[in-house]
């Protein structure tokens, strides 16, 4: 079995370095046409199913594909929420009295949802469902978070290690077997 993990492609100018969590967010216009350059590169891939966040950013990256079957759309492929922090920059949010003494207690300090349930939730959807199917070729479209979070387990390594994984726009992770690369569009 083949998963292909894809980061969504780049938002609105005003969204891009935040934490934008559940913010229903379109794609920049450079978002779009980097949608298009992924579908082409992606074009003779032939999966043969598709999961997608039920997230615009996610679903306008998918619409560049050009599809015979039919995706699931599931708020399971979500970012974790950030409760009142989202939209917010890293500078913003330390602009409300929040300091970053180190990776653990930031990701708990901010409101939201709950790392430790957030991980669960990420872990069992993709080895309970995705990785379950009987499908040989997957695409899964969703958020950097969501990817980091799988890849920490997968790796078995710490969460803080895989968050410190570059993962842009449009990049994404195949799973194949026992084997994992990283690519860059």
């Amino acid at each position: 079995m083949k998963i292909t993990l894809v980061r969504h492609a780049e938002v609105i100018e005003e969204y891009q370095g935040k934490y934008n969590g559940h913010i229903d967010i379109p794609l920049s216009k450079n978002g779009k046409k980097q949608a298009q350059k992924l579908a082409q590169k992606l074009k003779n891939e032939n999966f043969d199913r598709i999961y997608c966040s039920d997230l615009i950013r996610a679903k306008q990256t998918l619409d560049a594909f050009d599809l015979d079957i039919e995706p699931v759309y599931t708020d399971r492929l979500r970012e974790k929420s950030w409760g009142k922090h989202e939209g917010k920059s890293f500078e913003e949010i330390q602009s409300e009295g929040i300091e970053y003494k180190s990776f653990e207690q930031w990701i708990n300090e901010l409101d939201g949802e709950d790392i430790e349930s957030y991980c669960n939730n990420a872990k069992e959807y993709f080895f309970n469902t995705i990785s379950k199917s009987d499908s040989r070729n997957i695409l899964v479209i969703t958020h950097a978070g969501f990817i980091k979070t799988i890849l920490a387990i997968v790796k078995n390594i710490p969460l803080e290690d895989a968050f410190k994984i570059n993962i842009s726009y449009t990049n994404y992770v195949v799973l194949n077997g026992k084997s994992m690369n990283i690519f860059e569009l």
